[in-house]
């Protein structure tokens, strides 16, 4: 009876570390095979810090959206139309 209780309270335990393991597996195979040969870096320039190289194009990205002048507050919210 005992030994049944022990093995019933180390199964959940189990089960996540190998659950937890198949996760950190895929995540490293997903990174691994994403294309992506250049990482890119980071270079101080004049006007501060600019990303260079990378897959990532920055026309590819959508455009940040912008808000009206008279629309903001002075902490940055937006306020009531």
């Amino acid at each position: 009876m005992a030994l049944a209780r022990r093995v019933a309270a180390v199964v959940p335990l189990v089960g996540a570390v190998t659950t937890a393991a198949a996760l950190t597996g895929a995540a490293f195979f997903t990174v691994a095979h994403a294309g992506c040969d250049e990482v890119g870096s980071f270079v101080r320039t004049s006007t501060g810090l600019e990303f260079t190289g990378g897959c990532v194009n920055g026309r590819d990205l959508p455009a940040a959206p912008t808000a009206e002048a008279d629309n903001i507050n002075r902490f940055g919210a937006a306020t009531a139309p």
